[in-house]
């Protein structure tokens, strides 16, 4: 699906987002609290939401909107790149089941029904505040493609199942499935010059207390 987007409107609402929520809290922005956001962002740029996921961990698409269908996803930064959790995989794969990388693949295609994966990516200051960088990536963008590298087993290295198959991953790294988390697909991009292309906005917070907590704002005449 090819939307166009309001960047500059996008990156001033998300900005504004950021700035709000560590009004009032210092935890990072991740999980269920970037859905809620993601969705408040669009619905202040005038994208209209059609439904939310509201934190329920059914795998695909979390948020449905006007301009199409989007998958939250947060994460942090790590060396090159970052990792993102993805579907549970135990339809196709498992210990007692290993099946193999034709399954593995359908199933992860069969499974997207959403347009982008909405990513809120943080680096962690020495201040104890954050940067905040907001990625939308097309759904079929190639590092998702689960063919664009051949899978192979993963092999234990130490105690029982040393030298037993305890997941799959694929040659380039990019993907991989470990069977005791609940054959749990994550995928990890690195990050370059294309992949930054999807960056839609980017907002700091310096670390700084809260200036307001909950009871106090819930005493102030709004």
């Amino acid at each position: 699906m090819t939307t166009t987007f309001d960047r500059e409107t996008l990156s001033t609402n998300f900005s504004r987002c950021v700035k709000g929520y560590h009004t009032l809290n210092k935890d990072p922005i991740k999980e269920a609290v970037w859905e809620q956001i993601n969705s408040l962002v669009f619905a202040h740029s005038g994208i209209e939401v059609l439904s939310q996921a509201c934190g329920s961990h059914t795998s695909g698409c979390d948020i449905e909107t006007t301009n199409g269908k989007f998958s939250n996803k947060s994460a942090k930064y790590e060396r090159n790149g970052f990792s993102i959790s993805s579907y549970r995989m135990t339809a196709v794969t498992s210990p007692e089941s290993p099946g193999t990388p034709e399954e593995i693949c359908a199933e992860i295609n069969k499974r997207k029904n959403f347009d982008y994966y909405s990513v809120i990516l943080r680096e962690e200051l020495p201040n104890g505040g954050f940067r905040y960088d907001w990625y939308m990536i097309p759904s079929d963008y190639t590092s998702f493609n689960p063919t664009s590298s051949d899978w192979v087993p993963t092999l234990g290295k130490r105690g029982k199942n040393k030298g037993n198959q305890i997941g799959w991953e694929t040659k380039d790294k990019s993907m991989s499935i470990t069977f005791v988390m609940s054959s749990q697909l994550w995928i990890f991009l690195k990050v370059t010059e294309e992949l930054k292309q999807f960056i839609v906005a980017t907002a700091t917070y310096d670390g700084a207390k809260p200036k307001l907590d909950y009871i106090t704002l819930s005493g102030m005449d709004l």
